[in-house]
Order: C-alpha cells, then sequence, then structure tokens
C-alpha cells in the first residue's frame, strides 16, 4: 500500500506547516493568541479561511475543497505541532462534520459558506455530566410542540462553545435516558431564548463551556438528519474527531520528541552535553519509536474512518486511541523526565505540549475505555 502523499497533499502540509510555524514560532505569540477573548485571534481564524483550510473537509459542492480524511489529518498534525488554539476540531470536525453528515441541502446552504469563510463558528453541544464516554446517554430533552420542538437540559464541556454561532445539540426526544434509539440533533444559535453558557479555559489552554437549555423553542427545520436517528451521526463525527486527534497527538509528540533531543544536545553536565549519556541516549530513542508507532496508528485511523462496516470502523479507531494515548502518555512523561524541573513549569513550551498530550488522552475515551471496545469486538484480526 502507497503511503505517499500526492503532490496536492504535499502542497497542503508545506501550506499549513508554514501558516502554524510563522504565526506560532515562539511562546511568547502562543500566550498572546491565548489571551484573547475567545482564546484565539479572530485574524488568524480568518487566515485559516483564506488559506481554504476551514472548507477542507466539504464537499465541492457546498463550496468546500473536497478533502478527506488524509488531508484532515496533515492539517491537524501541522497544528498539533505549533499547538494552535484555533477551534479547528470544534468548528470544523465536530461541529462541522455533523452538518456536512446530516444537514439537508437547505441547511448545508445556510451553514457551511459561514463555516468555510470563517464569519460562522459552530460547536457540538453533545456531551453531559453524567455520561462520561457513552455517546447514548443523553438526558437532555426535546418535546415536540407546534411548529418544532422544546429544549431543555444542560451540556458540559463543549469545546469552544463561546466562540460558536451556532450549536449543533443533542437531545432526546423519545425513549429512557440511556437508550440508543430517540435521540436527535438540532441546529440551535447560540445567542437564542433559554441559551445560557458558562465558558472556562481548559487545563491544556483551550476553551470549553457548560451550556444550560431552559425551554428552549427550536423550528421543526432546525432538526439535523432523522428524528430519533442521531446518535448513529453522532458516533460518526466522534469516530471522525478521534481521527483527526489522533494525527494531532502526533504532531504533538514530533515536536516534544525534537524539542527533547535539542534540549539533550544543549544541557550540560559535567562538562559535557547530557546526550552522550547512554542511558538518555536509550529513552530518547524509545520517545521516537512511540512516536513512530503513533504516526503508524494515526494513518490507520485515517484509513479507517470511512470504511462502510460499522463495527470495522468503530474497533480500528478505539485500536488507534489505545495506541496514541500510549504513545502520548509515555512521550509526554519521559520528555519532562529529560528535562528535569524545568520540563513543567509553564514557562517552557514543553510543558504546553504535554498538558494538550494529557487532555487528549482522556477526550472521546480513555485507554482502558477502548482497550474494553476492542475486545469486545474480538480485536482487529476478527474486524478485518
Amino acid at each position: 500500500m502507497d503511503f505517499d502523499l500526492t503532490d496536492e497533499q504535499s502542497l497542503l502540509k508545506d501550506t499549513a506547516q508554514r501558516w502554524a510555524a510563522d504565526t506560532y514560532s515562539s511562546i511568547e505569540h502562543l500566550a498572546s493568541a491565548r489571551a484573547a477573548p475567545l482564546g484565539f485571534a479572530e485574524a488568524k481564524w480568518a487566515e485559516l479561511a483564506d488559506l481554504g483550510l476551514l472548507g477542507l473537509p466539504f464537499a465541492e459542492g457546498d463550496g468546500g475543497f473536497g478533502g478527506g480524511p488524509v488531508e484532515t489529518l496533515v492539517v491537524m498534525e501541522a497544528l498539533g505541532r505549533a499547538l494552535a488554539p484555533e477551534p479547528y476540531l470544534a468548528s470544523v470536525i465536530l461541529g462541522g462534520g455533523a452538518v456536512r453528515l446530516a444537514g439537508s441541502q437547505a441547511q448545508r446552504a445556510a451553514v457551511l459558506p459561514g463555516l468555510i469563510d470563517g464569519t460562522a463558528r459552530l460547536a457540538f453541544a453533545h456531551s453531559e455530566l453524567q455520561a462520561r464516554y457513552d455517546l447514548n446517554d443523553v438526558a437532555t430533552t426535546a418535546r415536540a410542540v407546534e411548529g418544532g420542538f422544546r429544549l431543555d437540559g444542560r451540556k458540559s464541556v463543549v469545546l469552544n462553545a463561546d466562540a460558536a454561532k451556532i450549536l449543533v445539540v443533542s437531545a432526546r426526544t423519545c425513549g429512557e435516558r440511556r437508550d440508543g434509539a430517540g435521540i436527535t440533533l438540532f441546529l440551535v444559535p447560540a445567542d437564542a431564548a433559554g441559551v445560557s453558557l458558562s465558558a472556562y479555559p481548559t487545563q491544556d489552554g483551550g476553551r470549553a463551556a457548560d451550556v444550560i437549555f431552559s425551554d428552549v423553542l427550536v423550528p421543526a427545520d432546525a432538526v439535523l438528519g432523522a428524528v430519533g436517528g442521531g446518535l448513529a451521526v453522532v458516533e460518526r463525527v466522534v469516530e471522525g474527531a478521534i481521527a483527526a486527534l489522533c494525527a494531532e497527538a502526533v504532531g504533538l509528540m514530533e515536536a516534544l520528541n525534537t524539542l527533547t533531543v535539542d534540549y539533550l544536545k544543549t544541557r550540560k553536565q559535567f562538562g559535557v552535553s547530557i546526550g552522550s549519556f547512554q542511558a538518555l541516549q536509550h529513552k530518547a530513542v524509545d520517545m521516537f519509536v512511540a512516536l513512530e508507532q503513533a504516526r503508524s496508528m494515526a494513518l490507520y485511523a485515517a484509513m479507517m474512518v470511512e470504511a462502510e462496516d460499522a463495527d470495522e470502523r468503530r474497533v480500528a479507531l478505539s485500536a488507534a486511541k489505545v495506541q496514541i494515548n500510549r504513545s502520548a502518555r509515555f512521550v509526554g512523561q519521559t520528555a519532562v523526565q529529560l528535562h528535569g524541573g524545568i520540563g513543567m513549569t509553564m514557562e517552557y513550551i514543553g510543558a504546553h505540549h504535554f498538558r494538550r498530550l494529557a487532555m487528549i488522552e482522556v477526550m472521546f475515551g480513555d485507554t482502558s475505555f477502548h482497550q474494553r471496545r476492542v475486545t469486545a469486538e474480538g480485536g482487529l484480526i476478527s474486524a478485518a
């Protein structure tokens, strides 16, 4: 199988890496962006739109560029390497992914142009406090009323919700709290009457919010996909997010590995660089091996995220997340160990990579959760 990038993909990679490296060339540039009211600079989001990166995964008929999972991998890896704080995952992959997968032609025409040109961001409001990683656990309700639905409930840790114009919201239109059937997706304006947000910074330097829906009236044409059939869409959106996170983590680990090797070459002890000590060389090699294992599984995730067989796709993405989580923890902790005390100080860029990797490890399922899923399916061999 050919894993080489096409000429177009190579050009995309160069473009994304150049923008990320130029924009966040120092920790001071990163800190300045994070200090903005929304946690990133609006001008930089507009630059991503101008480069066409916001329209990358959407069909040409919807105004996008028709890119696939490999193109998404290339962009997410570049953004991860630079710790770019822009809400690409929240708006393009999660919120935009739901509209791409389930939106009607009219809904795509109404929502996607603004997302693609950078004037309208989206957020994916699905997770709830009691649900942990169970996507079918939805307590937020949607009552059918004349002309639409009334939403009541609370969503937790909605990524970049305070920067969104439109929320993609899951709510239960029928059934019990943990039933697979009966979950419906809605497009809800973030400023709709009855919607309130409590935004806060996250441990990795990003932003999230808890969102409360109190008797929020949404029209019938705000339903995204089929009434009661939202879980299948949520699962596909989250699988796409896992593949994107795998790629971002590879970019983070690559940057942290380079940073650590450079530190070993320059830090001196007993009159020589500590990189000359064989024990530390072995640890650096182990970091590189873990990085390459993660890279392989990120490619595998990109290959499998659009597989037609749902069971095969599910176990493949879980297997990829297991390896990404293991590599992220090993690379992050080893980097901190080799750096010594400086590795944990927030004035040092390596600590920020470590924090983001730690956050990715628990997003959309920790290692134990995904190990159980792989085991329940009999492993990758039986799913192939």
